[in-house]
């Protein structure tokens, strides 16, 4: 039976010395459907290995759930890399940072005002203990000593960045024995002193992430890892977008020199990312250094293989530079075939307000999402006013709309730091503010904040007590699709707030289209001429958009699409000037300069 260990100089298979070769590619980014095609192109570029993190936000949505199936089905990714002939390393935080909801952490667990995230602390402890016990349930007996691919499991994720609680890495790692997992543990950090020292322990093998000056950096990590094979577990080869800024690149011909000087060391490698994917849905996390950046719905990462699975320049430069050092398969890949370019009609429109998807209940204090049981995307509020004035906020999390009456009022953006809304003097009626939530802090003290509206809430300095407050249900398509059935006779609803959309579409509100295809196949939206929403394509997430950019194309995967009619849904908070939108030919991620 094989195993794996860490010998003095080099990690051992067999007792053969064996370099880690490998490439990130995360299971919960990529449809299931694609995972073999992900998987067989690392195997092409030269890679022996696959690294994947694990979101327990994902498998663990309500505490004492654990969902595996489908896109989370961990057993079946795994089981495809060991049928690839990979090996596989596997980081299951908790915390895995990643540009990920809240770093991967469950809604309800940063939820609990007595839990203290990312320490020793007894309750965090238990409840991790409870989501480990399940994957490595699925992990331990695919471990290369019982003929499995896993060689490497991960310990926290960059902790020294975060936190010094040795005890905390020390009840992780008696938590990870005591499951099961005998293959080695590692940590990984910034090569920083601190860092460093901070994030690991002498019984676990320090790794480091960084994606140049390799041989500095390598250094930086011998002084922290005497013994033993050094590895940069995380060779940054590009980087992630945030709304409003540019499409990160960096270039292919530098990133295969930082890869080829990192390698001539002897050193091993996990390539981050391999294949970036797709932050489908709501998963995508945010930044927030002073100022709060959400990160955009694609995660390409300006990776060796594409978002839709093309191999890039990149990729074959880094082949080109692993060949000098292992062999390279003399298969290759396919290049890149265009998608097919079709216009989409969208022929009906509802506002929001018409259909029955706000959860409201009524409270005599201003709720945050968590209260309204909502921990990603949109919330509502609502209240009744006699007057206007000026309406001011204490804190928005993370973008609202204010309504009065249904006629737009004011947009806040957090980001902007904006906090106030004019209201008309002569203003009576209803106020809604409709707040999004662009994705929980992945990294750094305010992981896990509270979402929603921070209150109070007052108008000319008056404090509003009463709302009406609920999550906007968007996890079940089917009340909208009846509301846009009803819309086409003019039967949708009698709401005095609906505002007709012509030619064009006015948020919020729901809209649908369709397109033909002679076959599936994977496409690229742009639904430029629209503002802000949320789309699917036949009844799958395919993420948020937003005419802010970067990213001016929504990834679609051939899995979700089929021959025939296709149903495009789309959620637009501001409104649209046009009622279609384009299948293009290629990806468009947005300028890379400013």
């Amino acid at each position: 039976m094989p195993s794996f260990a860490i010998g003095e100089t080099d990690f051992l298979l067999d007792a053969v010395p064996f370099r880690v070769l490998s490439g990130a590619l995360h299971y919960f980014r990529v449809h299931p459907d694609q995972w073999g095609d992900r998987i067989r192109k690392a195997r092409l570029m030269g890679l022996n290995t696959i690294e994947t993190y694990v979101p327990w936000n994902e498998h663990a949505p309500v505490r004492g759930e654990f969902r595996a199936d489908g896109q989370l089905d961990l057993a079946r990714f795994l089981d495809l890399v060991h049928a690839e002939g990979m090996h596989a390393i596997v980081r299951p935080g908790p915390y895995i940072c990643a540009e990920w909801h809240d770093g991967g952490l469950p809604g309800w667990l940063v939820a609990d005002p007595a839990i203290t995230l990312r320490s020793s602390d007894p309750a965090y402890l238990e409840a991790i203990a409870e989501y480990l016990e399940k994957v490595y349930a699925i992990v331990g007996p695919r471990q290369v000593q019982h003929g499995g691919p896993v060689v490497l499991v991960q310990i926290e994720n960059e902790y020294g960045a975060y936190g010094a609680d040795h005890e905390y890495l020390r009840r992780l790692t008696s938590m990870t024995r005591a499951l099961g997992i005998d293959v080695p543990l590692t940590t990984v950090d910034q090569p920083t002193d601190e860092m460093l020292a901070n994030g690991g322990l002498p019984e676990l093998h320090r790794t480091a992430s960084f994606g140049s000056r390799a041989t500095e950096r390598l250094a930086d990590l011998r002084r922290h890892q005497p013994t033993g094979p050094l590895m940069c577990s995380e060779f940054w080869c590009g980087w992630f977008d945030s709304w409003g800024e540019i499409h990160h690149t960096t270039s292919a011909e530098e990133s295969a020199r930082e890869l080829d000087e990192l390698l001539a060391t002897g050193a091993s490698v996990n390539v981050y990312m391999f294949h970036g994917g797709t932050n489908f849905g709501f998963t995508n996390g945010a930044n927030d250094k002073g100022t709060y950046r959400p990160i955009v719905t694609s995660y390409d990462y300006d990776a060796p293989l594409a978002e839709d699975g093309t191999p890039t320049e990149k990729y074959w430069r880094f082949r080109e530079v692993i060949a000098k050092y292992a062999p390279v398969p003399e298969e290759v890949p396919e290049e890149r075939v265009d998608a097919p370019v079709l216009e989409v009609r969208f022929d009906r429109s509802v506002p929001l307000w018409s259909v029955p998807v706000i959860a409201a209940q009524t409270f005599d204090h201003l709720p945050d999402a968590t209260e309204l049981g909502s921990t990603r995307g949109f919330t509502c509020y609502s209240t009744a006013v006699e007057r206007g004035g000026l309406l001011a906020f204490t804190e928005v999390r993370d973008r609202a709309q204010v309504f009065l009456d249904g006629v737009p009022v004011g947009t806040l953006d957090r980001e902007l730091h904006e906090k106030m809304a004019p209201l008309p003097r002569t203003a009576v009626g209803r106020i809604d503010v409709l707040v999004e939530n662009l994705g929980g802090v992945n990294y750094g003290p305010r992981l896990g904040e509270p979402k929603g509206l921070m209150g109070p809430v007052t108008l000319d300095g008056v404090e509003i007590a009463e709302w009406v407050a609920g999550r906007v249900r968007l996890d079940d398509l089917e009340p909208i699709r009846e509301a846009l059935s009803r819309a086409g006779d003019g039967t949708a609803t009698d709401d005095p707030r609906r505002v007709e959309a012509g030619p064009a579409v006015c948020g919020p509100a729901f809209a649908r289209g369709s397109f033909v295809l002679e076959e599936p196949a994977d496409l690229h939206l742009d639904l430029r001429g629209w503002g802000k929403g949320v789309l699917w394509v036949n009844g799958f997430d395919v993420g948020r958009y937003w005419s802010r950019g970067p990213q001016r194309t929504s990834y679609v995967p051939r899995p979700v699409t089929r021959a025939g009619e296709n149903e495009v849904l789309v959620f637009e908070t501001i409104g649209a000037a046009t009622a279609t939108a384009q299948l293009v030919a290629r990806p468009e991620l947005g300028p890379t300069e400013a």
